[in-house]
């Protein structure tokens, strides 16, 4: 079976990251190789308020992460991260192939971010003409507290398709 990209966003315990903040991130990272997973980026989005109380909790510290994995294995992935003592809540996107080098190296140029394989550490991928004005875009999102890679490559690809019709035109 073919293996495809996917985002997966943990909303993790905040008090148990705060007490032990590499053995909780750590439990994203090693749930996914369990599950026969390659994990190419994992870093902290964020850590905020939650909209409503998850088993008590009134915070939680956003974890992104982008892997490689099959899709037959995303069951019993979820399965278990919802076992997980750590993990409040978790999503699992697949992730379109035409964008996922700009996603993986806008989430590698984020100060969080750690490239946990040898091989996506070497091998960057090189962002498009599309994806520089997507960043600039970003920068004005951000200020507004918005910060979403996904919507900065949906941008990149939409800006991309517009350019291709103008000069089939």
């Amino acid at each position: 079976m073919a293996e495809n990209v996917y985002e997966g966003l943990f909303i993790l315990d905040a008090n148990r990251y705060a007490h032990d903040q590499a053995g909780v991130s750590g439990r994203v990272n090693a749930l996914i190789e369990k599950h026969g997973g390659t994990v190419l980026v994992s870093r902290l989005w964020e850590e905020r308020r939650l909209a409503y109380p998850i088993r008590g909790q009134k915070k939680g510290a956003y974890w992104l992460t982008y892997f490689r994995t099959e899709g037959s294995k995303i069951g019993p992935l979820t399965e278990e991260a919802m076992r997980e003592d750590n993990f409040l809540r978790q999503m699992f996107l697949k992730i379109d192939p035409r964008i996922v080098d700009t996603l993986v190296s806008h989430a590698l140029q984020r100060k969080e971010a750690r490239p946990v394989t040898a091989r996506s550490a070497a091998r960057p991928a090189a962002p498009t003409a599309g994806a520089k004005d997507a960043g600039a875009k970003d920068a004005g999102a951000k200020d507004a507290g918005v910060d979403s890679a996904a919507d900065s490559a949906k941008e990149a690809s939409a800006d991309e398709a517009k350019a291709a019709e103008a000069t089939a035109e």
